[in-house]
């Protein structure tokens, strides 16, 4: 047997069980977040108008149907990531009430909602040093569609910045109640009545 205490390994196990939900409820986020993508698209008459300018801003930028897409995609991902998260993975973790827990994780999101609508906009802006080129991408249907790329692209490389902003700040309250340790969950969970 080794020296190592019970509670530690049940708190390894714990930890695991909850980064693999934790994964899970991300990549079915990731899902939602493609599914809107792809209604909204084809509502707006497919990707050829992903384009389109739905306003003008200052100078010579405009407010593009592809960043609408990227907001209302995340909207719907981010509130879908949290509750799935607040009921299932962090359930017994739980400490504050809803909107306190919200607001953080929202806050977090959208960070890198922002900075993933700028790499959006460089993926699918003819112009950018970024653009997803031709021929393996297109303005079409189909699995090249340069839109639907863009957008899994860009939840990639945003999905660090989510992480760990979310594990230092969000969540920080369940690694605050690791160092004070409650015994009777990690029985539990290490099957030890």
């Amino acid at each position: 047997m080794s020296g190592e205490p019970q509670p530690r390994r049940g708190r390894f196990w714990a930890t695991l069980i909850q980064f693999i939900k934790f994964g899970i409820v991300g990549g079915s986020g990731v899902v939602v977040n493609l599914i809107i993508a792809y209604v909204m698209t084809q509502l707006n008459g497919g990707v050829g108008n992903d384009n389109n300018v739905i306003f003008q801003l200052p100078g010579r930028f405009a407010f593009r149907f592809t960043i609408l897409v990227w907001i209302v995609a995340f909207l719907v991902a981010n509130l879908w990531n949290f509750q799935l998260n607040r009921s299932w993975t962090f359930k017994r973790d739980r400490m504050r009430g809803w909107w306190a827990e919200f607001w953080p994780f929202f806050l977090v999101g959208a960070v890198a909602a922002a900075a993933g609508a700028i790499i959006k906009v460089l993926l699918t802006n003819p112009t950018s040093p970024l653009y997803l080129p031709s021929p393996w991408f297109n303005d079409h249907q189909g699995l090249r569609a340069r839109a639907y790329w863009a957008q899994l692209f860009t939840i990639v490389l945003t999905m660090p910045i989510n992480y760990l902003v979310n594990k230092v700040w969000t969540f920080r309250a369940i690694k605050n109640k690791d160092a004070d340790p409650d015994p009777t969950p990690h029985a539990e969970i290490s099957g030890v009545a």
